[in-house]
């Protein structure tokens, strides 16, 4: 699990915060997907949510933004679940983000703070470095670059 080669398990089942069921097959739906690590304990993941929010619905066709709500303990923990719900909605953000269980516990052991935001391709791969920090633009200009290397 270093560097590029890091890998979102090549399988996992997850569940959404209305508690549907995902699996990995959900990066394989576009080119790139923005995976925003962030917890509901965290001002600067939730000043950036309104941000990420109108973003999401200008990307292009081939890219996604997914959030993984890092401080959500199982699909049980109610108040977590809530407070995610409710920050997104008053982000008006209407991608996904997943409840974190067993498979992404290597990817979240080398987060050291959030909001963390990772680069994944169609394969699962981890491409580029993550980005610490609420940092919208240089996310951007990631996904600018790394769009030009496709074509």
């Amino acid at each position: 699990l270093v560097g590029s080669e890091m890998c979102i398990r090549d399988r996992f089942t997850a569940k959404n915060l209305n508690k549907e069921d995902i699996s990995n097959d959900i990066f394989a739906e576009k080119d790139l997907t923005v995976l925003n690590v962030w917890g509901t304990f965290c001002g600067p993941c939730i000043n950036e949510m309104p941000e990420l929010a109108s973003w999401s619905k200008e990307m292009p066709e081939n890219v996604q933004i997914i959030g993984l709500v890092a401080d959500i303990s199982g699909d049980t923990d109610e108040q977590h679940i809530d407070l995610a719900k409710k920050i997104m909605e008053q982000s008006s953000g209407e991608f996904t983000n997943i409840i974190p269980g067993v498979d992404f516990v290597p990817l979240l052991s080398n987060v050291v703070g959030v909001p963390t935001t990772y680069f994944i391709n169609k394969e699962g791969k981890i491409v580029g470095k993550p980005i610490v920090g609420a940092q919208v633009p240089k996310y951007k200009a990631f996904v600018e670059e790394y769009l030009k290397s496709l074509e």
